[in-house]
């Protein structure tokens, strides 16, 4: 992936990036793919010597998980939370092998972008981000609390609607189903 735009002269280096990737990384609680990535990131171009150089930082995290041939048994039919459909009727192509836009493994960029972002903005500003609803039911945002945001595999707010959420997203997967809408 390419970040373009940012600063030269900014302290930049693989463990700025690493945090927010392994923070990510699948495989780390039951509600996620099982799959092993490391996701691990390296600057090929566009930090020279610690620093950024005013030119396009390039970042590579390899995808070393991937197997496609499990994807043979959807291959006519769209997955819940996926851009497939969207994609097929967009360009007319649909790749059922998970992978490309459609792929949850894309977010690894984002992140990786998300924390270069964060470098550029500098250390005053705060980013936060967390679930507030999962299959029609939300937090209930009076017992907002931050904190409990890492402490919980949801990244849920509120401590009280975890064991909801898990109850109803394994409900889903014993049924079969989607946590929502399904375009097909």
């Amino acid at each position: 992936m390419v970040v373009d735009g940012c600063p030269p002269r900014l302290p930049l280096c693989e463990a700025d990036i690493q945090p927010f990737l392994d923070k990510r990384r699948p495989g780390q609680s039951r509600y996620t793919t099982q799959r092993q990535e490391a996701d691990a990131v390296r600057i090929l171009s566009g930090v020279f010597e610690g620093r950024t150089t005013g030119t396009p930082i390039s970042l590579m995290i390899e995808n070393t998980d991937q197997r496609s041939k499990d994807y043979g048994d959807i291959a006519a039919q769209w997955r819940p939370g996926h851009a497939d459909f969207t994609y097929d009727v967009k360009y007319g192509i649909r790749d059922h092998r998970g992978g490309g836009r459609s792929s949850a493994r894309e977010t690894a960029a984002r992140v990786a972008a998300g924390a270069v972002a964060r470098v550029v903005l500098g250390p005053g500003i705060a980013i936060h981000g967390y679930l507030v609803e999962l299959g029609g039911i939300a937090i209930d945002r009076a017992r907002f609390d931050l904190a409990a945001v890492d402490a919980n595999p949801f990244f849920a707010p509120d401590p009280g609607i975890v064991d909801a959420w898990a109850d109803a997203v394994d409900q889903a997967r014993k049924a079969g189903n989607s946590l929502g809408p399904s375009s097909r």
